[in-house]
């Protein structure tokens, strides 16, 4: 193996990032079109120490993440792809993951209202079709984030960032980041991965 980059600053960067991961939030992509909304969200995702993304895609292509768009956070977070919505609930349940779906109806949540500190998988629909109904029907709540303007909807990118550092802030203040949250297999893992990246 190349010891070029086991540098003492690289193993401690590399360190530092695992220890702040939290698996327990995934965030889920539904069928969004535009990649450059693909990798906003990728970019908010490795910002706030999530580990892992699903590509539910039933009826869009899977997007092409590029490097620059994505300024690499593709490289730093494990992205899962799922075409069927049974397949992926199933999954889900199996890892205790409660599906929350970003949209609004009368029984939804607000965003600040859910309980970022278990296991939830966060899911973000298509820019024009927000979540689909038959997405809809595997997910267990729904939320929404406050709007007191004339426009009643926020572009993808953003409603997932807002979300994700509310959820930031709750995990700041309640000690997640402070605690490796990663099991030992799974944190050895990543690291002898990321240090060959």
């Amino acid at each position: 193996m190349n010891t070029a980059f086991r540098t003492e600053e690289r193993i401690n960067k590399i360190t530092s990032v695992l220890n702040q991961k939290q698996p327990h939030i995934t965030v889920v992509m539904e069928n969004i079109h535009d990649p450059h909304n693909v990798s906003a969200i990728l970019r908010t995702c490795d910002a706030v120490g999530i580990l892992e993304v699903q590509l539910l895609y039933t009826t869009e292509q899977f997007p092409e993440i590029s490097k620059a768009s994505s300024v690499s956070a593709n490289k730093w977070i494990q992205i899962k792809k799922h075409n069927s919505y049974e397949e992926f609930y199933h999954i889900m349940k199996e890892r205790g993951f409660l599906i929350a779906a970003s949209h609004l109806d009368k029984f939804s949540y607000l965003h600040d209202e859910l309980d970022y500190t278990k296991p939830i998988a966060l899911v973000f629909g298509n820019e024009h079709r927000g979540v689909s109904e038959e997405l809809l029907k595997y997910c267990d709540v729904t939320f929404k984030i406050p709007m007191h303007g004339m426009i009643q909807s926020l572009n993808v990118s953003v409603a997932a960032a807002v979300t994700l550092y509310h959820a930031e802030s709750v995990l700041r203040k309640n000690g997640f980041y402070e605690r490796r949250q990663l099991d030992e297999a799974s944190f050895n893992q990543l690291f002898n991965e990321w240090i060959r990246k």
